[in-house]
């Protein structure tokens, strides 16, 4: 399954309270019928996790300043040694092009955990095969619940860079939870399950509680918070989505009537460009993942009643301006961008036409189809077509 953040309005309902998903389960719901091969290769993905022991915060080598093996740590994608010093340090930033030392910590395993959650979920909702939920739920109680294993609720080492802040790690590093926004949809399939107790439930969301309040707290938060680029917005999704999730409708109504002044207006101009991002190397790459926190945004509005992506400043600012500025160069060749894009320009042009699609099923009337009808799989054999 591509690795795609898209938040649909689907409610699901624990208790007395409505939950929001990001897949979209009616979808999913009428491909049980005519997609059955898609199904099966989803149920094989998911036996494959039954077997596979993920990584814990304790396994890595390295410890952070802290001291605390629980501590989650991983290192910046861009920062590499000073080949000019001895000892490397302080490290150097080369914007675009990632350090294979990020593999040593803890980044990818918590991917991995989210990625197993959702696959082991998907996989129990459509079989109810209770093997798979328990399995899942293993999972869950390694990384948040085990006193000897979990991760503590902070990201006060994340994205750490050699030679500065004693260690400390920086606000950017709060980006690396955001597969935990997804991975929650996965917690509320297992609300079915007779393995997924109460008290695991609870225990869950007391770590977000928990997480929520270094969010709001935390030095090093506060600098992702006060970002301006797509720092700032993810920032804004995660805290929102984590604020539903625990039963904090204030928190979110808060951050999503915020959003249109403090991260849309802010960052995109009136002519649709996203200078921040467009100053990258990847800049069309950074243009596109800006768009989809804030189309995931979006998704998020819907459920509380707030329009973002009609939103539209007085001189001109919105979402479908910043769309409208990067489609002029789908199916295009990378040397008519009049911006920087040192890597994988055919795979950001997919990313960024997933959006287009995306956005056309949230409009009343497709506006975007001529620009990705020749670009994606949207058959029966793509999971994306059917979670949209």
């Amino acid at each position: 399954m591509k690795k795609v953040f898209i938040i649909f309005s689907l409610f699901l309902v624990t208790s007395s309270q409505a939950q929001i998903t990001v897949w979209n389960l009616k979808s999913f719901d009428a491909a049980k019928t005519s997609n059955s091969e898609l199904l099966k290769s989803i149920v094989r993905n998911a036996e494959k996790e039954l077997t596979h022991a993920i990584k814990t915060v304790v396994d890595k080598e390295m410890t952070a300043q802290s001291g605390d093996k629980h501590d989650y740590m991983s290192l910046s994608r861009y920062w590499w040694p000073d080949t000019t010093k001895i000892d490397g340090l302080t490290y150097i930033r080369k914007d675009g092009i990632s350090n294979p030392e990020i593999e040593k910590l803890d980044r990818y395993p918590l991917g991995d955990f989210s990625k197993s959650v959702q696959s082991l979920s998907l996989a129990y909702y459509i079989t109810s095969d209770e093997k798979f939920a328990e399995k899942a739920v293993e999972n869950l109680r390694t990384w948040f619940i085990n006193s000897k294993t979990k991760m503590n609720p902070n990201m006060n080492y994340g994205q750490t860079v050699p030679g500065i802040r004693n260690g400390l790690g920086r606000g950017v590093g709060i980006i690396d939870t955001y597969t935990f926004i997804e991975m929650l949809d996965g917690v509320e399939l297992l609300k079915k399950s007779k393995s997924f107790t109460l008290a695991d439930q609870q225990a869950i969301k007391e770590w977000f509680t928990a997480y929520v309040q270094w969010l709001q707290t935390s030095p090093v938060a506060r600098e992702e918070l006060e970002a301006p680029n797509n720092h700032g917005t993810a920032y804004d999704v995660q805290l929102t989505r984590y604020a539903i999730f625990i039963g904090n409708e204030d928190l979110a109504k808060k951050l999503l009537n915020e959003f249109p002044q403090k991260r849309l207006f802010s960052q995109i101009e009136p002519d649709g460009s996203q200078p921040l991002e467009l100053a990258r190397t990847t800049a069309l790459g950074y243009s596109t993942f800006n768009l989809t926190h804030f189309l995931d945004m979006c998704q998020i509005g819907k459920l509380v009643g707030v329009d973002l992506l009609s939103a539209k400043s007085t001189d001109g600012r919105s979402i479908l301006k910043a769309i409208d500025f990067l489609v002029p160069y789908i199916n295009k060749p990378a040397s008519q961008f009049p911006y920087q894009q040192i890597k994988d320009w055919d795979g950001v042009q997919e990313k960024l036409c997933w959006q287009l699609y995306r956005v056309d099923q949230m409009l009343p009337k497709p506006a975007y189809k001529k620009y990705y009808s020749k670009n994606l799989d949207l058959g029966k054999k793509n999971i994306d077509a059917i979670l949209y």
